[in-house]
């Protein structure tokens, strides 16, 4: 225990006495010394709780991939284009810069923060499973969806290529052909231009389907597709403004009650952004009613919704 000298003065002596400082004393001190008590190896996202939010467009955010888990997003999209054999992130291609990869915006931060999470030390020699990039909740997966925006069947194997650092070190959530899954740090899903016939000729396969959740069939299964999503004004259609109806109420609850029939988890974009009580109300009903994922772009507002 900390002790702190205090000098009085009674009767024009002085008496050296001690004093206890208070818990704040304490914390200050420890925090000046910079001590080792307050380290630990797997601190980067310490105190971070995950929630099921999916950042939509995420690589438009003023640093993309780290923003996301900063609220504790659980679920990154990133939209990529073929360009000489070069993965590039960007809505259009007028969005394009030679520096924002695939590579240097997500699976490279990717490699260095479960790295991280994963220390090697005397306490770590005996692990056999790997953490995942969230401190409170390591068993918790990162889900990357990877919009192809180039010809799906040209663009596929690249994307597998750019993964294979991730792959090499056992990061991404596999399924062999008996239909069993080992579940890894990240679960990467092709969307967009993504072909569900490469997707199914993988063996093993780490990269997977985003299943259309309107058009649900027995072909898709969690092997195959561990998300399902939709279009929001076409599937549903309320704008939040208002009490919803029932025929829409009930087209949430039939899709989701699809998805999860099949195991799938269930996701609606382009929901209603304006006005913010609209979309709060949009918001609310979906998680309600059984949604897996909040589609956002405003991450810090959909995390005050759980």
């Amino acid at each position: 225990m900390f002790l702190v000298l205090a000098l009085l003065t009674i009767g024009g002596l002085v008496t050296l006495t001690s004093q206890r400082p208070g818990v704040l004393d304490e914390i200050s001190m420890l925090e000046a010394t910079n001590s080792s008590l307050l380290r630990y190896p797997t601190d980067f996202t310490q105190d971070i709780v995950p929630k099921p939010i999916h950042s939509h467009n995420d690589y438009w955010r003023d640093v993309p991939l780290l923003t996301a888990l900063s609220f504790g997003v659980a679920s990154v999209e990133a939209d990529v284009w073929l360009v000489d054999d070069i993965l590039y992130v960007g809505h259009e291609m007028a969005a394009l810069t030679p520096d924002r990869t695939l590579d240097s915006l997500y699976i490279q931060p990717l490699l260095s923060i479960i790295e991280g999470q994963n220390p090697k030390s005397q306490f770590t020699v005996n692990q056999t499973s790997i953490n995942g990039v969230f401190d409170t909740s390591s068993g918790t997966p990162l889900q990357v969806l990877v919009d192809m925006k180039t010809d799906g069947q040209i663009t596929l194997p690249f994307v597998l290529k750019a993964l294979q650092p991730l792959r090499e070190r056992g990061y991404l959530t596999t399924c062999v052909s008996n239909g069993t899954c080992t579940l890894g740090p990240i679960v990467v899903v092709g969307t967009g231009n993504t072909p569900l016939a490469g997707i199914q000729a993988l063996s093993p396969r780490d990269v997977f389907f985003n299943a259309p959740l309107i058009e649900l069939n027995s072909t898709f299964d969690i092997t195959i597709s561990p998300i399902a999503s939709t279009d929001y004004e076409v599937a549903v259609g309320w704008s939040g403004i208002g009490n919803i109806n029932q025929t829409q109420l009930a087209a949430i609850q039939k899709y989701v009650g699809d998805a999860h029939a099949l195991g799938l988890r269930a996701r609606f974009w382009d929901t209603p952004g304006w006005p913010i009580h609209a979309r709060n109300n949009v918001w609310q009903t979906l998680m309600d009613n059984g949604a897996d994922w909040l589609n956002a772009d405003d991450l810090e507002a959909a995390a005050t919704i759980f």
